[in-house]
């Protein structure tokens, strides 16, 4: 039977601990002379050698090599700056459902019905579903295919003029 372990007779088991390796020690130790940092370059001399990520020791970095997508002309860029443009989006079929023939919608009545969460950005209407009644829908924007099924039930889409935006004075 074992001792009991007690802080007097505590050890790390047999191969836990590893001893350090001891570099620099001659050339039968395998690791002599240049101590495994090669030979000559930033890396081999003492002191610290932290380069930032990316950094490729002068060369043009691949991050500045690669091509950018920026600007608001590229197809596959984030829109920015004056060309950026946001719309709420409805479409012709959810409009269907939520209003009975002949009732003009309004923006502020899609919030009502709870079709848009709030109207920071102009209204779109666009041609996704089926129109079966007459509906006048005004909104600041409308797809072709929403007008073309908008006037084919007997309805009329009315464009709400946005007010152009306030210049800053100097």
């Amino acid at each position: 039977m074992s001792e009991p372990i007690t802080l007097s007779n505590l050890k790390p088991a047999p191969g836990a601990q590893k001893t350090r390796k001891r570099v620099g020690r001659g050339n039968g130790s395998g690791n002599g002379k240049t101590a495994g940092r090669g030979q000559k370059g930033q890396k081999s001399r003492s002191g610290s050698h932290n380069m930032r990520p990316g950094f490729e020791g002068g060369q043009m970095p691949l991050y500045m090599r690669t091509g950018k997508l920026r600007g608001p002309h590229m197809k596959k860029s984030m829109p920015m700056g004056p060309f950026r443009t946001q719309s709420e989006i409805v479409n012709v079929g959810s409009l269907a459902e939520k209003f009975p023939a002949g009732t003009e919608v309004t923006p502020e009545m899609l919030v009502q019905t709870g079709l848009l969460s709030r109207i920071k950005h102009p209204v779109k209407v666009l041609g996704e579903g089926d129109l079966g009644h007459a509906l006048t829908i005004h909104a600041h924007a409308f797809s072709a295919s929403a007008k073309a099924k908008i006037e084919a039930a007997g309805g009329t889409a009315k464009v709400i003029e946005r007010a152009a935006p306030a210049e800053s004075e100097q």
